[in-house]
């Protein structure tokens, strides 16, 4: 039976956010030209979903959803990733880094949005995704 905004049990919306920064990183104990100190200007794509719309018909503000994901990954930007807390104990790799701001993003997202997916490309050509899967 069709909600009051005529969507149904089964609908899901996703929204799609692109950001960038940029940082340097290095990965420890790797056999090659990146366990050297290098950069990349990264690319994030975030998609979001849920299942109702407010009553302007928004599942999240654009603007929000933006500003909660710089809330995520300006401590990232123009930094060397290897300083920072969240990639002490762990490689910065591309997928912690997917994860990592798929985590942040969580915890920020109002009630009845979750982050359906975060990738983070470090060039054109090579990227890494990030989600978890529903039971």
């Amino acid at each position: 039976m069709p909600a009051a905004d005529g969507s149904t049990a089964l609908d899901l919306y996703e929204l799609l956010i692109e950001t960038d920064f940029a940082a340097a990183h290095r990965l420890r104990d790797y056999q090659g030209n990146c366990e050297r100190l290098h950069g990349h200007n990264w690319k994030v794509a975030v998609a979001l979903r849920g299942r109702e719309l407010d009553r302007l018909g928004l599942l999240l503000d654009f603007r929000e959803a933006r500003r909660l994901l710089a809330e995520v990954i300006g401590p990232f930007d123009h930094q060397c990733l290897n300083d920072l807390d969240a990639f002490r104990d762990q490689n910065p790799t591309t997928e912690n880094i997917a994860r990592t701001i798929f985590e942040g993003l969580s915890a920020r997202l109002p009630a009845g949005v979750e982050v359906a997916r975060v990738t983070a490309w470090e060039s054109a050509n090579c990227g890494a995704s990030y989600t978890t899967e529903k039971p």
